[in-house]
């Protein structure tokens, strides 16, 4: 199972930040960094039950996913589960001062040989990368559209 976690403070409270996460129809596709493309919403729209699909552009490979979103916690925890790659990205928001933190974490069981070796060895690195902009995309958007 590879997984990659990367987590920060967040300038606005809890409940407005989980709002951002959970709306996918308004808010999330606004704090998608440019590597995603083609964010479509099938059905549902916000939290649980929404199904949503994109393309995602790292290292000049190019992935097609298609996530059912779920609230174990709502207002806390969301998840998404990519139908064919079996990958979990679960997005945590805590309360911390006078905002929250957001740590977004995710689990997948990647390739097997030599593929899986490289996966292993190069997809966190992206990754961390990736939720890196993220974060600070849900800041900024946090603090100024809502």
């Amino acid at each position: 199972m590879i997984r990659v976690s990367a987590d920060r403070p967040i300038q606005a409270p809890p409940d407005r930040v989980y709002e951002i996460l959970a709306d996918f129809r308004n808010h999330h596709p606004k704090i998608l960094p440019p590597a995603f493309s083609d964010f479509r919403v099938e059905s549902g729209g916000r939290g649980a039950g929404t199904v949503v699909s994109y393309r995602l552009k790292l290292a000049g490979r190019r992935w097609e996913a298609r996530s059912r979103v779920e609230e174990p916690e709502p207002g806390r925890v969301l998840t998404e589960t990519v139908a064919d790659t079996g990958a979990v990205t679960t997005f945590t928001v805590t309360p911390e001062g006078s905002g929250s933190r957001v740590r977004i974490d995710t689990a997948w069981p990647g390739a097997k040989g030599v593929s899986g070796w490289i996966e292993r060895l190069v997809a966190p690195r992206l990754l961390r990368r990736l939720y890196a902009q993220e974060l600070e995309l849900l800041d900024r958007y946090a603090q100024n559209e809502l």
